[in-house]
C-alpha cells in the first residue's frame, strides 16, 4: 500500500450514446456494435480509504451490491493481481456515493470500475502500461475501456474497440430516468427476438434498441418525443435505456424542458464533458 496514503476521493461520470447500430449477433453471444459514447458531467463519487481486513465496498444505494458482483470488486482483483499480490485485495474500503442511476443504460458500474482501476493502480503503486489496463478493463466489461478516457469516442466490435474523435461542441443535457430499470440482457434478447435473420438493417431511429425497449415500456418513446418537443436538437434512449436524454444548447433551454417534463421519473440537467475534463476532473 502507498505509504502514507489514507483516501483518495475521484469521480466516475456517466455517459449517453449519441446513436446505437446493432449490426449483427455474434457467434459468443454478444451483439456486434458501432456506437457514438459521449460523456456527461454526471458522477458517481468513489472515496477509498485505509482499513484493516479484506477489501471492502459499502454504497449509498441499497440495491448496490457490494459483494464479488461489483465491478468495483472485480477491478480490485485484477490490480491486486498485477501487484503480484497473492489471496484477495485487503487494506482499504471504498465508498460509493451512488449518483447515476443503476439499469439505465448510462455505464454506472462501469464508470466505476474504470475509476477503481486508475486509483487501486495508484494507491498499490502498481506500474500498468495503458495497453495493460485497455485489456484489464475489457476483461470487466465491453464499455469499461471507454470510461477510462472519456470524451467523444466511437465504440465498434462489443463496444470496446475505441477510436477516439473530435469533441462534440457542449451542449446541455435534460436526463429522464423512469421509474424502472433495463436489464441490457433483456433489452438485446427483445432485439434478436424482433431481428432474428434481419442482421445489418438499420432503423430509423438514432438507437436501434430503442423500438424494441419502447414496445415493453412505451414511455420511453413518449420521452422522447416530449423532448423534441421542448426543443431538444437530439432525443433518444440512452444505451439500453431506461433512461432517455435531449440535447439542448443552453442552459436555460435545458432547465425549461425538465421544468415542463417532471411527473414520476427523476430529471437531471447536466451538460457533456470533453476528454480533456474528464481526465482533470476525475480526481477531486
Amino acid at each position: 500500500m502507498t505509504a502514507g496514503r489514507k483516501r483518495v476521493r475521484v469521480s466516475a461520470f456517466a455517459k449517453i450514446n449519441l446513436d446505437l447500430r446493432v449490426l449483427a449477433r455474434r457467434p459468443d453471444g454478444y451483439h456486434e456494435l458501432r456506437t457514438t459514447f459521449q460523456s456527461i458531467a454526471l458522477a458517481d463519487a468513489l472515496t477509498f480509504t485505509r482499513s484493516a481486513g479484506a477489501f471492502r465496498i459499502v454504497c449509498s444505494d441499497p440495491a448496490c451490491p457490494t459483494d464479488e458482483s461489483n465491478l468495483v470488486w472485480r477491478a480490485a482483483a485484477l490490480v491486486w493481481k498485477a501487484a503480484g499480490r497473492r489471496g484477495v485485495p485487503k487494506g482499504v474500503t471504498v465508498r460509493i456515493e451512488k449518483r447515476v442511476p443503476m439499469q439505465a443504460g448510462l455505464g454506472g458500474g462501469s464508470s466505476d470500475a474504470a475509476a477503481a482501476l486508475r486509483a487501486l493502480a495508484k494507491w498499490w503503486r502498481v506500474k500498468i502500461a495503458p495497453d495493460t489496463l485497455r485489456r484489464l478493463a475489457s476483461t470487466i466489461g465491453a464499455d469499461v475501456p471507454y470510461f477510462l478516457e472519456g470524451g467523444t469516442a466511437l465504440g465498434l466490435s462489443r463496444g470496446d474497440v475505441l477510436v477516439p474523435l473530435d469533441d462534440i461542441a457542449r451542449a446541455w443535457v435534460v436526463l429522464i430516468v423512469p421509474a424502472f430499470g433495463v436489464s441490457t440482457k433483456d433489452a438485446f434478447a427483445w432485439w434478436d427476438r424482433e431481428h432474428l435473420g434481419q442482421e445489418g438493417q438499420e432503423g430509423q431511429e438514432a438507437n436501434d434498441l430503442e423500438p424494441v425497449v419502447a414496445t415493453h415500456h412505451p414511455i420511453v418513446r413518449r420521452l422522447t418525443r416530449a423532448l423534441k418537443r421542448e426543443g431538444a436538437s437530439r432525443a433518444s434512449l440512452s444505451g439500453s435505456g431506461s433512461a432517455v436524454f435531449g440535447l439542448f444548447a443552453s442552459r436555460l433551454a435545458a432547465e425549461r424542458a425538465a421544468a415542463a417534463l417532471t411527473g414520476d421519473h427523476r430529471v437531471v440537467v447536466t451538460r457533456t464533458l470533453s476528454r480533456r475534463e474528464c481526465g482533470k476532473l476525475a480526481a477531486t
